[in-house]
């Protein structure tokens, strides 16, 4: 990549997400160089434009190249390049040191790109990055690599797969009329626009990572299933939290330290299976725990996971997932109940061992030999 000055650069290939490129690598792409300008910086750009599929619509590139590496992020669609998401959901998870805010006076925002146009035509630290792969998954100027914590919360909002639905063809203006007379011939959607504040969405905004309706939604989704998952359960005795992905640098009094100020409790970690339960002297403790620290339980920069515990058939309170049976005292043949269980009879002296309902005969009617 060079000659990054004026706006316009002489680069081969737009900086584009796996969903606008579309599901098939070989198409074909008209380029104009100069032929538009930016929405960011309102400089002239290289556009490029092309058909991500056979029903899709032409899409084309709508920032400058010089932007979209500022934010990594696509040059069409302005979502990031590896998680897919809104810019502004990227940054309200990340921390401060993470991201980069963008100037919103135009006399600043021109000062930051001539700055990074100049570091990459001068070979500086981000242009050698961004060819050799040194840097981050972030593009040039964009801060630092994310944490582990933030990397994990930011992978459960991402979409698994390319949402190619998006390329999906404008809507037939005529049929929204009701004129439309080619049918099945029409190459638009013959649907009705759908209303509302998704429909005013503005590549600017979506850029800087302000008043964005698509951010919006998905973190409210996110909340929305964070509270659901954590909604309390009908039995009022449940007063257990099951909490997951637990590590093993993670000290018991980190943890409990998380639990501590909402009243009454007790800690058992279970080291094999990364999860601990925490159980409260109140419900009202268990419930306030769950309503403060439902999505934002983070210990030595992990996210952990919670839910509430689960009442197992001998009535007592255990975790998700958790699996509870009867112990066994060590150099005893008769299991240990659960308080509260009812004792096995035990056999009289001298009758011989005692054996359980699967191993006595008589317990299956099993019919014995006579004589």
């Amino acid at each position: 990549m060079s000659n990054f000055g004026n706006g316009e650069g002489q680069e081969e290939f737009p900086i584009l997400c796996e969903t606008c490129l579309g599901p098939n690598p070989y198409i074909r792409m008209t380029r104009e160089r100069g032929g538009k300008a930016c929405k960011i910086c309102d400089r002239p750009f290289t556009v490029y434009r092309w058909q991500p599929g056979s029903n899709a619509r032409f899409k084309k590139t709508e920032l400058c190249i010089t932007c979209a590496k500022m934010k990594n992020v696509c040059q069409t669609c302005v979502l990031d390049l590896q998680y897919g998401l809104p810019v502004q959901v990227r940054d309200s998870v990340l921390e401060e040191h993470e991201r980069m805010s963008t100037p919103i006076s135009d006399v600043n925002r021109e000062f930051m790109i001539e700055s990074i146009e100049r570091e990459m035509a001068n070979g500086g630290a981000h242009a050698s990055g961004l060819l050799t792969g040194e840097l981050s998954h972030f593009g040039a100027g964009y801060g630092k690599a994310p944490s582990a914590a933030a990397h994990k919360a930011l992978e459960g909002l991402r979409k698994k797969e390319p949402y190619y639905q998006r390329n999906r063809a404008h809507i037939c203006s005529f049929f929204v009329k009701g004129t439309c007379n080619r049918g099945k011939n029409c190459p638009y959607r013959h649907e009705m626009p759908v209303t509302g504040e998704l429909s005013q969405q503005n590549i600017r905004d979506r850029y800087i990572g302000q008043n964005d309706p698509v951010a919006r939604k998905l973190m409210n989704r996110a909340e929305e299933k964070a509270k659901v998952g954590l909604s309390p359960p009908e039995d009022p005795t449940i007063t257990t939290l099951w909490i997951g992905g637990i590590e093993a640098k993670m000290s018991e009094e980190d943890i409990r330290s998380k639990f501590m100020p909402y009243g009454a409790m007790t800690l058992r970690l279970v080291p094999t299976k990364n999860c601990a339960f925490v159980t409260y002297a109140t419900r009202q403790g268990a419930e306030n725990a769950a309503r403060n620290l439902a999505g934002k339980l983070i210990v030595d920069g992990v996210h952990l996971r919670m839910s509430w515990g689960k009442r197992s058939n001998t009535g007592s309170s255990a975790g998700a997932g958790a699996s509870l049976g009867p112990a066994t005292v060590p150099g005893s043949a008769a299991p240990v109940p659960y308080p509260g269980a009812a004792a096995p009879a035990m056999p009289p002296p001298g009758s011989g061992p005692m054996l359980y309902p699967s191993q006595d005969p008589k317990q299956l009617a099993a019919k014995l030999p006579v004589g």
